[in-house]
């Protein structure tokens, strides 16, 4: 169903109805959204708008039809784009200048998007138009609601927005669909997009005025991809300190670097929460108990900084949440319909720039600061757990060091995961390149800011995998002594999948199934409530 480059998001749970109200959707919406698998049967989508939200709807659409009739020259609806705004459009021709609109700009490259940031799109894209503020009709957001009920999801190219003047490419494909072009995934294939309409009874649009202009214009793609990076991050976040905390114990490190007096006077409350669940993952043990008089003074830095680095990490994260669910419930079309306060009589048709997604760029840059150092510092603690000389382990995490190879590549593969996304975390927000003949002249990139953070939290997933191995395998060296509660539930779950490394053995296979672990969030659900410090339900 993806891309071969990205699967679902991590849960597949079963298709239930999610009603939208128009303007307020919430993180656990989005979260309902990314974790029901596209793959299987999708779920049914019901639209809620109060009376007020409804009226304007219509009447912002009934002055774009009114502007038209009186051949009001206004951008966007009888006139052309960019740097073509100074031509009138005939009467006659308003509705093939919203189709020429869309089949002109759906020209994006590169595989097709998730189909999970696919349908988040859409809904961000309903949740903007059915606003009132875009002057499209009800049959454009209707058409759209059918669609996604049908689980009819367009071939989107993932590259061919620079995140400004919205995400036109992008958006255009998607509204190829609701004209009947392009293609579109039903019942697990790609088919032609009308033959899939006329299978499910939805007849093509025919685009009024200004309303091929609203579906391109607007900030949804990017806002898609940087919600399921967000997404991605919360849960990776999680697994890092879950991850951290079984390397203390495999390295019998110590635990007075999470004493919660240490954190209170440093006035970072992101490092208070983090120090708090590594106190949860790390209550007393066996192991602990057998280093008590050890006579080591300190840890190195991935060992007793988790608390600094993550929660630092966990701030990016929260701010990022808190910016995006805004953009999530903004309208970002461009010329906007005022009918109420400060409008002339007959309301108003706005030029603005809503449409630029810097602040999307930022927070996707923000959040791939998170991915890159959760996996970064998860990297340094699997360095450390091979070093014998650091871990008291034997090297390389195996038995008959010399014959055996342990761990030693498994290593370099978190090294080169980790290095690639120092790279990807390059931020994006400070790049900008002049389009349309110099009309737009700065742009966000924010659309790949977003989808590049698919990549990193890739990346950060196999380096957490490796490191779960590893330190397992640290853990059971210790044997008959026991870990913590947690990191035991954790050792037992991979287990399961995994057996302890005696010898070597084909690699790959181990680190695929940790990761699917992972992915599917199977360690959280084992360890409910232990992360309940970083609750970031903040809308």
């Amino acid at each position: 169903m993806q891309s071969d480059q990205h699967k679902d998001s991590f849960k597949s749970l079963d298709p239930q109805t999610f009603t939208l109200n128009v303007g307020e959707l919430n993180w656990s919406a989005i979260e309902q959204l990314l974790s029901s698998g596209v793959s299987q049967r999708g779920m049914k989508l019901t639209l809620e708008a109060d009376k007020d939200v409804q009226k304007r709807m219509e009447n912002a659409s009934q002055l774009v039809r009114a502007i038209v009739q009186q051949n009001r020259q206004t951008y966007g609806i009888n006139t052309g784009f960019g740097l073509l705004a100074t031509e009138s459009i005939p009467q006659a021709d308003i509705e093939l200048l919203q189709r020429k609109l869309v089949l002109s700009h759906a020209a994006g490259v590169g595989q097709p998007m998730p189909l999970d940031v696919v349908r988040l799109m859409m809904v961000l894209k309903l949740n903007s138009l059915a606003q009132g503020y875009s002057g499209v009709r009800s049959d454009v957001v209707e058409q759209i609601v059918h669609c996604i009920n049908e689980q009819v999801y367009p071939k989107i190219p993932e590259k061919g927005s620079v995140g400004a003047s919205g995400d036109l490419a992008p958006l255009a494909h998607f509204s190829l669909m609701l004209i009947g072009e392009g293609e579109a995934w039903h019942q697990n294939h790609w088919k032609p997009t009308n033959e899939v309409l006329k299978s499910v009874n939805i007849q093509p649009l025919s685009l009024a005025a200004k309303e091929g202009l609203a579906l391109l214009n607007g900030t949804q793609a990017s806002t898609a991809y940087a919600l399921k990076g967000l997404y991605l991050a919360e849960s990776l976040l999680k697994h890092g300190l879950l991850m951290g905390a079984m390397s203390v114990e495999a390295v019998k490190g110590s635990r007075v670097p999470f004493d919660s007096r240490i954190h209170r006077v440093r006035n970072q409350p992101t490092q208070e929460k983090v120090a708090a669940v590594m106190r949860a993952l790390l209550p007393s043990s066996e192991i602990q108990s057998s280093h008590e008089t050890c006579g080591k003074v300190q840890d190195p830095y991935s060992l007793r900084c988790q608390p600094q680095v993550m929660g630092a990490c966990l701030f990016q994260i929260q701010q990022a949440k808190i910016l995006l669910m805004q953009e999530a419930n903004g309208v970002t079309d461009n010329p906007l319909i005022f009918m109420d306060e400060g409008a002339n009589e007959g309301g108003e048709a706005l030029s603005g720039g809503n449409f630029h997604a810097e602040p999307v760029a930022m927070a996707a840059d923000n959040i791939a600061l998170a991915l890159a150092e959760i996996g970064a510092l998860s990297e340094r603690r699997i360095a450390l757990l091979m070093d014998h000389h650091l871990s008291g382990l034997p090297p390389f995490l195996v038995k008959k060091g010399g014959l055996n190879s342990g761990f030693m590549i498994a290593q370099v593969t978190a090294a080169a995961l980790a290095s690639e996304n120092k790279q990807l975390a390059t931020p994006s927000s400070v790049d900008s390149l002049p389009t349309s003949a110099n009309q737009e002249d700065h742009v966000s990139m924010a659309t790949y800011a977003g989808r590049r953070l698919l990549t990193m939290a890739d990346n950060t997933m196999a380096i957490l995998a490796i490191e779960w191995l590893a330190a397992a395998q640290g853990c059971d060296f210790h044997k008959p002594l026991q870990p913590s509660k947690p990191i035991e539930k954790a050792i037992s779950l991979l287990r399961k999948q995994v057996p302890f490394y005696e010898e070597d053995r084909y690699f790959a296979p181990d680190i695929e199934a940790a990761t699917s672990l992972i992915r599917e969030q199977s360690l959280l659900t084992e360890l409910m409530g232990t992360f309940d410090a970083l609750s970031l339900d903040v809308f």
